[in-house]
């Protein structure tokens, strides 16, 4: 008779402590994968929350607030059909308080675009500032000065000059001489906004009563040649 050969060994049970470890793994990765989850989601919130008022406050900074009141007057379309802004000095008049101008041109007569651009700087709270130097140059058209607050606004309307700007360095062509031809290019009018701080506007300031160039006196009188002057004689 044959000897039975033995069955092999059956595969032993896995051992209680390596199963607990695979767990304690699996729990560890979850845990670093969520915690790695909340970082991104929590950087993000924060360059969003951040990046936001940062733009607002770079678009402030970089926007007048006073072109801004000048975009809100309350005048027609055909009044503002071009504008274009120019602006310098500082905002907080470190050397220089800050200028604003705009340049505007407007499809009706100067009688009209005045009419409705003062209706809309009256509603709007500006009130009328006769004083002098206003202009401080002759002006052809219509120039009027307005204060409101802090800031002083100068308001010039008048006809367009009609002479098209150099183009490629070439000189500006003159309008023709024919009347009726000029008539129909050169319409409309042209608006010019001039902002100021009052502070930094010299009309708002004591003006001198007189003029001393007119006066005909030499507040410094020209000195003779000898320092000394005359010698006075000594009594004998």
């Amino acid at each position: 008779m044959r000897r039975a050969e033995p069955e092999p060994p059956a595969d032993d049970p896995p051992a209680p402590g390596g199963l607990r470890g695979a767990r304690s793994e699996l729990r560890r990765q979850i845990r670093k994968r969520r915690r790695l989850r909340m970082g991104v989601l929590a950087l993000v919130s924060v360059l969003l929350l951040g990046a936001i008022p940062l733009w607002f406050g770079f678009q402030t900074l970089s926007r007048d607030p006073v072109f801004d009141t000048l975009d809100g007057l309350d005048v027609p379309g055909w009044a503002a059909v071009t504008t274009v802004d120019d602006v310098s000095g500082s905002r907080w008049c470190l050397l220089d308080c800050r200028l604003r101008e705009r340049t505007v041109e407007s499809e009706r007569s100067p009688q009209e675009t005045t009419q409705v651009y003062e209706q809309a700087l009256a509603k709007d709270g500006w009130r009328p500032w006769r004083v002098s130097h206003c202009p401080e140059q002759p002006a052809k058209g219509s120039y009027t000065c307005w204060r409101r607050d802090e800031l002083t606004l100068d308001l010039w309307v008048r006809e367009p000059t009609c002479v098209p700007p150099p183009v490629d360095g070439e000189p500006a062509v003159l309008p023709s001489p024919d009347p009726s031809t000029a008539a129909a290019q050169c319409t409309g009018s042209l608006v010019s906004v001039k902002v100021r701080n009052a502070i930094d506007d010299e009309r708002t300031r004591p003006q001198p009563s007189t003029d001393p160039s007119l006066t005909g006196e030499d507040p410094f009188p020209t000195l003779s040649e000898d320092p000394l002057g005359e010698l006075t004689p000594s009594p004998s």
